[in-house]
């Protein structure tokens, strides 16, 4: 796992400037082991490496192709690069690393088919000096970051947010995007590809981008997955399934430091460290413990690790140290994010890192094998929308007295407008006042435009899709940040390239698996037994509304009612004071919504925008 920061002109020879080594260590945290330089007539590259394959000179960045046509910065694992070098019959290696691989590749076989061949977690910027071109890359679940802005000189790339707004380029001219504060008000996060700031975005997951000298921009897509449901499609047998987990978890398992399972009592740590042990027999596991009963998964944990014969790491975090670390855990994000449950993340990502410099991790399971219980809920307020508005909201007023059912559903304008609100965090009418002039922006309208006449099997894949390039994105930040900012890498096996493939094709007709995530169950029962297993989630939380009316709330106060709010010009925050003043009032108990208004103005706080 590394960080980068990249220049590339259009047409006119780069002028070095010295805040460039100022930005790039921005990102130091995300590869404290070594620095690295390029330049050209065109370009410049830097590059910090947190070392986990070939940890010798000869892995580190930028790398040059072996005819130096192409230059690259890769932050990431390519997971099967040494299948890779077999299949093009790459033999001339001077290094043990990916990073070699996939230049090698590029000389053989072309930047863009590299790319369709890679199985991994990356961003990857190359620069083609024959032909002046500018390649942007980004894995396809988005879950390496990778932030680019474009102004008449050219264009800059990194892996953090703060590394484009900072330079010398944009700082003088950053101009808030209304409709993609709004987003972020109501998500928590900044849906790719856009950004809360004209002309900077994010590359999107499985997504290429090429920038020539002529400023010209093409995007070609490297891997999407199609919302479009396919009724051929049925699941196959767990035995398969349990295949392609086996070979993305042997694949996830190179490293040349030391690696271990995250475990709590879920069904996708479970498995995915279960699978672990079966290839590294000596593989650890480590799990938080806190005080709270309600939040803690550390004893079913202890009773899986017990039965699979597990080394065991078992660590306490109290309340008052997480509470410690809140303002820390803020230096994570060089963007605004708002998903409190990175306060967890961060406190087991700081303790892991003591030990190991990678972890297994068990994210994507619910996004890919239908986890969450709002998908069938929702799916079961469907029908409603066959009426004409005016019809259902009538209906169900006489619906709701008699108690014959109990919905809001009817009240919204669409589908589309009910699953969207199901993950939003602030209520759409507090939004109305505060954003009263802009709307959501087009991508993210289209990401929830879920057709109201699809079929049950239909729109219950959409709603797949929709997990899958929205919710998911949100986690991905969270885990990807705060790991690195504490150096850690983080592997997700269930998002390995083909284990994807493969539940996208055979898991799409789900109508005959009675239960949540079946297929994975099935799996996990087969290494401990169903009688261990913790039966309803916990969550990986914290006690956040208690702490934001009471250990919290001085500073929520001052950081949220008395510092100078950021982006005042651009909406009314009136509504958004008055909203949190409201909570810690006790009259209404959003604490989440609170939390994406006191995370912005941290932010801002941090990043020098306010004082």
């Amino acid at each position: 796992m590394c960080g980068f920061l990249g220049e590339y002109t259009f047409n006119q020879p780069l002028t070095q400037h010295e805040k460039f080594s100022e930005l790039l260590s921005l990102s130091k945290h995300r590869g404290p082991d070594s620095t690295g330089f390029s330049k050209g007539e065109f370009y410049q590259l830097g590059f910090n490496r947190l070392a986990l394959l070939d940890l010798t000179a000869t892995g580190e960045q930028p790398k040059e192709s072996p005819n130096q046509r192409f230059n690259l910065v890769f932050n990431g694992e390519i997971y099967n690069y040494k299948e890779l070098a077999l299949k093009y019959k790459i033999n001339n290696l001077r290094s043990s690393s990916d990073t070699e691989v996939i230049l090698h590749l590029f000389e053989v076989i072309g930047v863009i088919k590299t790319l369709k061949e890679l199985n991994g977690m990356f961003a990857i910027a190359v620069i083609d000096k024959q032909i002046q071109q500018l390649y942007l890359s980004r894995d396809f679940a988005g879950i390496k970051p990778l932030f680019f802005g474009i102004t008449d000189k050219g264009v800059v790339f990194a892996s953090q947010f703060d590394q484009i707004f900072n330079h010398e380029w944009f700082k003088s001219s950053l101009e808030l995007r209304a409709s993609i504060v709004a987003e972020y008000f109501a998500f928590g996060y900044m849906q790719a590809p856009n950004t809360i700031y004209k002309n900077i975005f994010q590359v999107n997951p499985g997504e290429c981008l090429i920038f020539d000298n002529t400023k010209k921009q093409t995007k070609i897509d490297i891997l999407k997955f199609s919302k479009t449901f396919n009724s051929k499609l049925k699941f196959k047998n767990k035995e398969e399934l349990k295949q392609k987990l086996n070979h993305a978890i042997a694949l996830q398992l190179n490293a040349d430091r030391s690696l271990a399972s995250f475990l709590s009592g879920g069904i996708d740590s479970s498995l995915v460290t279960a699978t672990a042990k079966l290839q590294k027999g000596d593989i650890e596991a480590f799990t938080i413990q806190v005080s709270d009963k309600h939040l803690n998964e550390a004893e079913f944990a202890k009773k899986y690790a017990k039965h699979l014969n597990l080394k065991h790491q078992v660590k306490n975090i109290s309340e008052e140290n997480m509470l410690k670390q809140v303002d820390e855990h803020f230096t994570s994000f060089a963007e605004p994010f708002g998903d409190y449950s990175s306060l967890p993340t961060y406190a087991i990502t700081k303790e892991a890192s003591n030990y190991h410099t990678a972890m297994l991790s068990g994210d994507g399971g619910d996004e890919l094998f239908f986890g969450y219980p709002r998908m069938f809920d929702l799916l079961r307020r469907k029908n409603w929308f066959k009426l004409n508005y005016h019809i259902r909201t009538n209906l169900v007023r006489i619906t709701n007295t008699l108690s014959i059912t109990n919905t809001y559903a009817p009240f919204k304008d669409s589908f589309a407008q009910l699953w969207m609100e199901r993950h939003m965090k602030l209520p759409v009418s507090l939004l109305d006042i505060t954003f009263s002039s802009t709307s959501f922006s087009i991508e993210m309208r289209e990401l929830y435009n879920i057709n109201p006449k699809l079929t049950k099997d239909q729109a219950q894949h959409f709603l797949r899709w929709n997990e899958f390039y929205a919710h998911l994105q949100r986690i991905l930040i969270k885990v990807d940040r705060t790991s690195m900012k504490n150096s850690l890498e983080v592997r997700v096996p269930f998002l390995d390239k083909e284990l994807i493939e493969y539940a996208w094709e055979n898991m799409q007709d789900i109508s005959k698996i009675e239960n949540l995530k079946q297929p994975l169950k099935d799996l996990v029962y087969q290494y401990i037994p169903k009688k261990l297993m913790l039966q309803s989630k916990k969550g990986f939380s914290v006690p956040l509304k208690e702490w934001l009316r009471t250990s919290l709330k001085a500073d929520v106060e001052k950081t949220v009612c008395e510092t100078p709010f950021y982006g005042a010009a651009h909406f009314n925050t009136k509504p958004l004071i008055s909203y949190v003043n409201d909570f810690l009032a006790n009259k209404h108990n959003n604490e989440w919504g609170v939390w994406h208004i006191y995370a912005w103005q941290k932010w801002a706080i941090q990043q020098n925008l306010v004082n």
